[in-house]
């Protein structure tokens, strides 16, 4: 059995149909995340999700939560400024945007695995 529960800010939108829904204050709106109007493929989400991909590919599925310690922290962090500096720089040989983005998470989930193992 289920033991899941509904939460509640106490607070209600209405709309004109009569129907009621909490609000959406303070949550979190992944609806921004896809510009309006921007292709599919032009999406930075889709071109992230397409690195991860072609990473995947290449190293296994997942390969990057495999990163434990300052090591691996210290090599996402450097690879994430460089990606920025050839983002800066107009360079076009690899999705640098991308890439600034997936060593971001990988630094992040590093310092999140550190800070639980401590």
């Amino acid at each position: 059995m289920s033991t899941y529960t509904t939460k509640d800010s106490g607070e209600r939108a209405e709309y004109a149909s009569g129907m009621v829904r909490d609000v959406q204050e303070g949550k979190p709106r992944f609806d921004l995340i896809l510009a309006e109007g921007l292709p599919f493929e032009e999406q930075m989400l889709t071109r992230f999700a397409r690195l991860l991909q072609r990473g995947a590919v290449k190293y296994g599925e997942r390969n990057w939560e495999k990163a434990r310690g300052a090591e691996e922290l210290a090599r996402a962090k450097s690879s994430a400024i460089r990606h920025l500096i050839q983002w800066m720089c107009d360079e076009d040989d690899e999705d640098h945007a991308a890439a600034v983005m997936f060593n971001l998470m990988a630094a992040e989930f590093v310092k999140y695995q550190t800070r639980e193992t401590q």
